[in-house]
């Protein structure tokens, strides 16, 4: 059988759960495009991929907690290998850049894939790698049953950051892919 990847483009399309705004994107717009080339990368590579919003205005949820309760529910129904979280990152600062990712606990499988998909993110869009950090709070990563890391890819408060991930998605799916080949030892 296949390894099983699910890919949760982080928040909804419109509230609850809606996502963050910044130099005229939305963050559940980016993260959808970027986790649909990301889902097509890993099919033709022979993963089995789910993806939490396979539509764009596939909605989760009535609250932000039905959401992110919906989105692990899925991926643990399904047996799923991997949970990987795609969001983008904000800062009050527009200078502040770079990918950085959250695992429930430093030290895991989770911590290693994580580092594997900043190190190739890095590599692909030149932003820099602003390490893995346990967050055991985040939802994301409390309740799933499998290894889940939860991938700031940019800031969309930066204005270089926004408009790459706006204008060149497929790098950012390219890392995140090329992290997992890596993580499996494929790469």
């Amino acid at each position: 059988m296949a390894t099983r990847i699910y890919i949760d483009q982080g928040h909804n399309p419109v509230n609850p759960n809606a996502g963050a705004e910044g130099n005229g994107y939305r963050e559940q717009d980016l993260v959808y495009t970027i986790g649909q080339e990301l889902a097509q990368m890993l099919r033709e590579e022979g993963f089995e991929v789910r993806l939490s919003r396979p539509t764009p205005d596939t909605q989760l949820g009535t609250s932000t907690g039905t959401s992110l309760a919906a989105r692990v529910n899925e991926a643990n129904a399904w047996y799923a290998n991997l949970f990987i979280s795609l969001h983008t990152n904000a800062s009050v600062s527009p200078s502040a850049t770079g990918s950085e990712a959250y695992v429930f606990r430093l030290g895991s499988m989770a911590s290693m894939l994580a580092q594997n998909i900043l190190t190739q993110l890095n590599l692909q869009t030149g932003l820099p790698d602003r390490g893995v950090m346990a967050r055991p709070t985040l939802y994301v990563l409390r309740r799933t049953r499998m290894p889940a890391v939860l991938v700031e890819l940019g800031f969309i408060s930066n204005p270089y950051d926004a408009q790459l991930m706006a204008n060149r998605p497929e790098l950012f799916a390219r890392g995140v892919a090329d992290g997992v080949l890596a993580f499996y030892g494929l790469l």
